[in-house]
C-alpha cells in the first residue's frame, strides 16, 4: 500500500488558534483525507513549538512559567482540530521527552559528522524572529517583519556549516520541479540560494536564555528554536529506527505559509543532507489570508477566530470557504460577506437546490426509490461521461494541492447536472408515461449526486456522510476506492429507499456584532418607517397577483444595457416566457442557467431596451447585490405561488 505524509507546520504557542492556523490544518486535514480515500496509508502531524525567546516573554506576561504557559496554549491548538472536523494522526509538542531526545540525537549526529563549530558572531539580533539579520536584509535599519530596529549581538555560539550543503540542495531543487510548489516559491528559493548566505548559527547562550534544548555536546547552550522545531517531522515518526519513519518519510510533504519558506526550504534540507536522511518528498507553500486588505494582526484588531465562524454560519461552508476561495499559493482576503455569499450561491443555490430537486422527484416519481437503469441514451451518456471527466480531474487537482481549482471543476458539473435535469424535462417524461427514459435521466442524477457526495468527504465530512446516507448509502471508509470511481456509473443499488428532501445548506444571513451597523441600515430604517405609512391592500388585490414557479432555460445580456440581461424562463407553458431583468450586475448569464425562480406572471408586457418583457422576476435588493427568489423542493415550472 503506497504512503503519504503530510504535516503542517508546529504552531507557535504565543497565541491562541487563529484563522491562518485553522487554514493550514484543514488544508492538510482535506489532503489526507483524499489519500485516505485512495486507500492510501496516510500519516497527518501537526502540534506546537514551545520553546524560545518569544515563550518566555509570552509566560512572564501571562504570568506563568514557561512551561505552564506552553501548556495551556498548546491545549487550545489540540482542542481546537476535533471542533473542525481535522482528524490528525498524531499531535507533538517540542516538550515531549521523545522529541527532546531525537533533537539531541540528531545534534550530535551532525557534530560527530563535523558539521558544527564554535564560534564568535556580531549581528543584527530581532527577539521577536528570534534571528540574527544581515544589513542586506534589512529594510532601512529594521527587522522586515517587524519593523523594529534589531538590537547587535556579539557572542559565542555554535554554527551549522549550512553553506557547505547549499550547492547540492540547489541541484536538488532544480532537477527536482515538485520539491517545492507552486513554482513561484521555488524561483524565490533559487534566488535565495544564489544570496550571501552565511553558516546557520545554532545556539543560544543559556546566560540569556534557558527556555530550550541543552546542546548534547556543551550545557551551556540551548538549541537554536528552527533547529529544534524542524526535527519534529521526524521525532514524531521515530527517526532513526522507527518502523513509522521507515513507512511515511518517503511519502513526506510538508505544508506551510510563505513566511516560514527560508526555514523548510534551506535550513531544513540542508540539516537533512548533513544527518544523511533522504529529503521529504514535497514543500507546499500557501499565502496569507488578508482582512480589509491587510495581514491578520492582533495590533489592528482584525484577528478572525474559527470557531466565532463555525458558530454563525456552519463548519461545512466553513471549511468549503476556506478551501475554494484561496487560490493555494496566493494571498486572499477574508470577509463575513464572502463566506455567507458563497455559503448560499454554492452550496444552498447551486448543490443544496440540485440535492432537494432530485429527492422530490425520487419520492414523486418513484416513491422514494432508486430506480433501474437501462442502457442509456446518447443525451445520458454524455453527462455521465461528463462527469466521470470531472470527477477525476477534481481528484487530480486536489491531489496536487490546487483545493480551488478542484472544487470550481467539480461545481461545473454541479451546474451541468442542474442543466441536465432542465434538459431532460423528467416532469414532462412522467407526465407522457416514458418511464425507461424516466428511470434513466433519475438514476443518472442520483448517482451523480452520489459521486459528488463522496468527493466532497474530505472537504466536508459530516455533511458528506449525512447527503450519501440520504441516498440511502452508508459511508464505509474502508470500502471505498476513490481511484475506481471514475470507472462506473452504477454505485447505488436500485430499490434502495432515499430521503423526501435534503436541507443539509439552508440559506444564511450576514451576523454581524451587536455594535455593527449593516450597510444602509439608516436608510432601510427610514424606507420601514415610510412603508409602515404606505396603503394596505386588500387578500382579493393579492390574489390578482399571478405569481408563479420557473426556471431559467437561457440568459443572455441586453446588447447597449449593462444592467439588463434576457432571459429565457420555462413557466409550464408551451414555450418559454422572454424576460427582461436588471440583474446583469449581479450574475453573469451562465450563472443563471438552471436557477428555479418565481415569476410576476401576469404582469402587463412592456418593451425594454427594444426587447418586450412578459413578465418579471422577483428577486430582493441586499445592499449592492440582488438574491433571487427561489425554491427548495423541486417544484414544477408554473406551480402557483400563494
Amino acid at each position: 500500500m503506497d504512503s503519504f505524509f503530510v504535516s503542517t507546520p508546529i504552531y507557535y504557542v504565543n497565541a491562541r488558534p487563529h484563522l491562518g492556523h485553522a487554514y493550514t490544518t484543514i488544508v492538510a486535514d482535506s489532503v489526507n483525507r483524499l489519500h485516505r480515500l485512495r486507500q492510501k496509508d496516510t500519516f497527518f502531524l501537526t502540534g506546537t513549538d514551545e520553546h524560545g525567546d518569544k515563550i518566555v516573554e509570552a509566560a512572564e506576561k501571562n504570568g506563568l512559567a514557561p512551561k505552564d504557559y506552553a501548556d495551556k496554549i498548546s491545549s487550545l491548538f489540540k482542542e481546537a482540530w476535533p471542533w473542525l472536523e481535522v482528524e490528525n494522526s498524531a499531535f507533538i509538542r517540542t516538550t515531549d521527552p521523545e522529541h527532546v531526545q531525537c533533537v539531541q540525537r540528531f545534534l550530535n549526529t551532525v557534530y560527530e559528522k563535523g558539521d558544527i563549530y564554535f564560534g564568535e558572531y556580531g549581528g543584527h539580533y530581532c527577539f521577536g524572529c528570534e534571528r540574527f539579520y544581515t544589513d542586506k536584509e534589512l529594510r532601512g535599519g529594521l527587522c522586515p517583519d517587524h519593523l523594529e530596529k534589531p538590537r547587535y549581538l556579539q557572542e559565542k555560539n555554535y554554527f551549522f556549516r549550512m553553506t557547505d550543503y547549499l550547492p547540492a540542495l540547489k541541484e536538488h531543487i532544480q532537477n527536482n520541479p515538485d520539491f517545492i510548489q507552486p513554482e513561484r516559491y521555488r524561483n524565490e528559493v533559487l534566488g535565495m540560494l544564489g544570496d550571501e548566505l552565511t553558516d546557520l548559527c545554532i545556539s543560544r547562550p543559556k546566560s540569556r536564555l534557558t527556555w530550550g534544548i541543552e546542546l548534547p555536546f556543551d550545557s551551556d547552550y540551548v538549541t537554536y528554536v528552527w533547529f529544534d522545531a524542524l526535527i519534529n517531522y521526524i521525532s514524531a515518526l521515530g527517526w532513526p529506527d522507527g518502523e513509522a519513519f521507515r513507512k511515511y518519510w518517503p511519502g513526506a510533504h510538508h505544508l506551510v505559509a510563505k513566511d516560514i519558506l527560508k526555514p523548510h526550504a534551506v535550513f531544513w534540507p540542508t540539516m537533512l543532507m548533513s544527518a544523511g536522511v533522504d529529503l521529504y518528498k514535497g514543500l507546499r507553500v500557501h499565502g496569507y489570508w488578508t482582512v480589509q486588505e491587510a495581514k491578520m494582526s492582533k495590533s489592528l484588531g482584525n484577528v478572525v477566530q474559527p470557531m466565532d465562524m463555525v458558530e454563525k454560519y456552519g463548519l461545512a461552508p466553513f471549511r468549503y470557504f476556506l478551501l475554494r476561495e484561496m487560490q493555494f499559493g496566493l494571498d486572499a482576503s477574508f470577509s463575513e460577506e464572502a463566506l455567507v455569499n458563497r455559503l448560499n450561491s454554492d452550496l444552498a443555490n447551486d448543490l443544496g437546490n440540485l440535492s432537494n430537486r432530485i429527492l422530490a422527484m425520487t419520492n414523486k416519481y418513484f416513491q422514494g426509490l432508486v430506480p433501474e437503469k437501462s442502457e442509456l441514451s446518447p443525451e445520458d451518456q454524455e453527462v455521465v461521461d461528463a462527469g466521470l471527466t470531472a470527477l477525476d480531474e477534481y481528484v487530480r487537482l486536489f491531489g496536487d494541492f490546487q483545493f480551488s481549482r478542484g472544487l470550481g471543476v467539480l461545481w461545473a458539473f454541479i451546474g451541468r447536472l442542474n442543466k441536465y435535469v432542465d434538459a431532460s424535462a423528467p416532469w414532462v417524461l412522467y407526465k407522457e408515461g416514458r418511464t425507461e427514459r424516466l428511470q434513466n435521466v433519475m438514476y443518472v442524477l442520483l448517482e451523480g449526486l452520489r459521486k459528488i457526495a463522496l468527493h466532497l468527504w474530505p472537504v466536508m465530512p459530516y455533511s458528506s456522510r449525512e447527503l450519501l446516507g440520504q441516498l440511502g448509502t452508508d459511508f464505509d471508509l474502508h470500502r471505498v476506492e476513490l481511484d475506481q470511481e471514475g470507472g462506473h456509473w452504477t454505485g447505488l443499488t436500485p430499490g434502495v429507499r432515499v430521503a423526501e428532501k435534503s436541507n443539509l445548506f439552508p440559506r444564511r444571513e450576514l451576523v454581524l456584532k451587536q455594535d455593527q451597523k449593516p450597510r444602509g441600515s439608516e436608510k432601510k430604517q427610514r424606507e420601514s418607517e415610510t412603508s409602515s405609512r404606505e396603503e394596505l391592500v386588500s387578500f382579493e388585490d393579492f390574489k390578482k397577483l399571478n405569481m408563479v414557479t420557473g426556471r431559467v432555460l437561457q440568459a443572455d445580456k441586453v446588447q447597449g444595457a449593462d444592467k439588463l440581461l434576457k432571459l429565457e424562463v420555462d413557466i409550464g407553458e408551451k414555450e418559454p416566457r422572454s424576460i427582461v431583468a436588471g440583474l446583469a450586475r449581479q450574475f453573469d448569464p451562465g450563472d443563471l442557467h438552471g436557477r428555479e425562480v418565481v415569476v410576476l406572471a401576469n404582469l402587463a408586457p412592456r418593451k425594454i431596451r427594444g426587447v418586450t418583457s412578459h413578465g418579471m422576476v422577483l428577486a430582493v435588493s441586499h445592499g449592492q447585490d440582488m438574491v433571487l427568489l427561489t425554491t427548495t423542493e423541486g417544484t414544477e415550472p408554473g406551480s402557483r405561488v400563494s
